[in-house]
């Protein structure tokens, strides 16, 4: 069984450092490469900073509320269609940046008052199944992760197209299709 005290305290460790790690990866940005896209269909680094920013609030946040308010069912989530809806693409980079901060330490805050036992309860998903407090948490971690290999990925791609024809795959394999392959 996993220890509820042990995943909080870990998590809110490792949540605490993905604004950092941001602000490292994408602080010299320049505007072209915020907003260009690694592939047709893939998001741009605005618009996964976007997505951070806004599921910190939407998802993982407003979720572990309604597992710690006794609720029994979380309500449906459609990141894509926000992305399309909110226009991510267009973002001020800087202040989607600073936003994500502001909801991060919120967030941070929220899991610094939580009795970790009452992570054990769950909610029912929109799909079916069921969530606890703690595979919320851990998720949580997980998508954090997810989208920093996500950025890396998308500025290594970037990097190599912006130097093609020269051979930057020497490196290794590198994320997203090259632009007409």
């Amino acid at each position: 069984m996993t220890d509820p005290s042990a995943l909080l305290a870990e998590a809110s460790r490792e949540l605490a450092r993905l604004p950092r790690l941001l602000d490292l990866l994408t602080g010299d940005l320049d505007e072209a490469t915020w907003r260009s896209r690694p592939a047709p269909g893939e998001w741009a680094p605005v618009e996964i900073v976007c997505h951070l920013r806004d599921e910190e609030t939407e998802d993982f946040t407003a979720r572990v509320r309604v597992i710690l308010d006794g609720g029994t069912r979380f309500a449906r989530n459609d990141p894509e269609r926000l992305a399309v809806e909110r226009r991510y693409r267009e973002a001020d980079p800087r202040e989607v940046l600073a936003a994500f901060r502001a909801r991060r330490a919120a967030s941070l805050e929220l899991l610094a008052t939580i009795v970790p036992d009452r992570l054990l309860a769950s909610a029912e998903r929109p799909g079916g199944g069921r969530l606890s407090g703690l595979d919320l948490l851990a998720a949580w971690v997980t998508h954090d992760r997810l989208h920093l290999h996500q950025i890396a990925g998308t500025l290594a791609r970037l990097w190599a197209s912006r130097w093609a024809p020269l051979e930057s795959d020497y490196a290794g394999p590198i994320p997203y299709a090259p632009p007409g392959v």
